[in-house]
């Protein structure tokens, strides 16, 4: 089967980013389909491609994947109407794809919201089969991050959902969340969920980390107004009052929070922070597991992340047996305490959330159960292989 696949923020393992669409890309190829990934610019993302590219395009193949990287740089520091343009640039272009080029099925995946309208165009005027991943429910958690106000663009972003979910012949939901704004909609869709999944790691030749002092607290991934990470600076600062000094917080990665961030640690003399660069996945890989103690799961206070999200960040942890600890409630949280694989907190509790910090210094014994369960979590359940191969037979299932 011949396989048109739109993510706008692909990227292979060498990016700074999640990888699950080339995971996947790689596993449909392994079981005898052909993949055309049509991809943006990600600033953090790495798609295998180099060389010029030729009137905004550039072609290869990377992994055994056919990608075309569209000449579309995208970094989620500049502004929303540059944003908003971009969205719609590549939805244009990936149109203009979705009616040349031979296929048999057109996957999507958000975010953004507009990589589905090359697929509802195929469904439409081709009449290809559609399925629909859907990351994020827009407008849904725009609205409610206070991010997007007018409410005209607000309607609009609703009607392009709604169409998306009617046009999609299946969808596919990254959290239980999103199923259920999926089927508030449209009952009878068939959606499966399938989230983010973790990459087990192999750690022969490296070093694990031994416990010790600082106990090390890490916070991977983009550093936006949705992660909340003022959070922490408030913990680290109770810590530096109570002259707890070897509880050290590291943030690796990049985003448009990260200057104001580290302007407020200078400002306040939080020492205790510490503000790296984005890794490669696979090094990023290798510093957590040889530096880091304790995988930090950060997200704003606000409802619709409860249940709605699944962030990259937490399988990472747990494949890495790192103990997890998070500062909001939903499946995730319910997940670490069901396997007791770290420690949840109230949100907005800085007290709460040093202290929990300080009793997993104090406690390596129960910090390496916490780890073993993590890392049995992820074998278990959420290992990534399995979850390619429900992928495929659900994809594939469409036709």
């Amino acid at each position: 089967m011949k396989i048109l696949y739109f993510h706008q923020h692909f990227s292979t393992p060498s990016g700074s980013t999640g990888t699950r669409s080339y995971e996947f890309a790689r596993s449909l190829v392994k079981n005898g389909h052909q993949v055309t990934i049509v991809c943006g610019s990600y600033w953090i993302a790495r798609t295998g491609l180099s060389g010029k590219f030729i009137k905004g395009i550039r072609k290869g193949i990377v992994d055994g994947v056919d990608v075309i990287e569209l000449e579309l740089p995208y970094s989620n520091a500049d502004g929303l109407l540059n944003r908003t343009i971009l969205f719609f640039r590549y939805s244009v272009i990936g149109i203009r794809i979705a009616l040349k080029y031979s296929y048999d099925l057109v996957f999507a995946t958000s975010t953004p919201l507009t990589a589905g309208i090359p697929g509802i165009i195929a469904k439409l005027t081709r009449k290809k089969p559609f399925v629909f991943e859907v990351r994020d429910l827009w407008p849904e958690l725009p609205r409610a991050m206070g991010v997007v106000r007018n409410p005209v663009i607000l309607k609009l972003m609703d009607i392009l959902e709604t169409v998306s979910y009617k046009y999609a012949d299946r969808c596919i939901a990254l959290a239980p969340g999103i199923s259920e704004g999926i089927k508030s909609k449209y009952p009878r869709k068939k959606i499966a969920i399938i989230p983010n999944g973790s990459d087990l790691f192999r750690s022969d030749g490296f070093v694990k980390k031994q416990g010790g002092e600082p106990l090390i607290a890490a916070f991977t991934g983009a550093h936006g107004q949705a992660n909340g990470l003022d959070s922490v600076l408030d913990a680290a600062k109770y810590l530096k009052e109570q002259n707890v000094n070897n509880i050290q917080f590291q943030f690796i990665g990049d985003g448009k929070q990260k200057p104001d961030l580290i302007k407020r640690a200078e400002t306040e003399k939080l020492d205790n922070c510490v503000f790296l660069s984005p890794l490669s996945k696979r090094a990023l890989f290798v510093y957590l597991y040889e530096k880091v103690d304790v995988g930090m799961m950060i997200l704003d206070n606000i409802p619709a992340f409860y249940n709605g999200t699944s962030p990259n960040k937490f399988f990472d942890y747990i494949s890495l047996g790192l103990p997890v600890i998070n500062n909001y409630p939903g499946w995730l949280a319910n997940l670490i305490t069901s396997y007791e694989c770290g420690i949840v907190v109230a949100p907005g509790n800085a007290v709460a959330f040093a202290e929990a910090l300080i009793r997993m210094r104090d406690n390596p014994e129960s910090n390496q159960s916490m780890a073993d369960n993590a890392r049995m979590l992820a074998k278990q359940k959420y290992d990534r292989s399995l979850l390619a191969d429900i992928f495929v037979d659900f994809l594939v299932a469409e036709c």
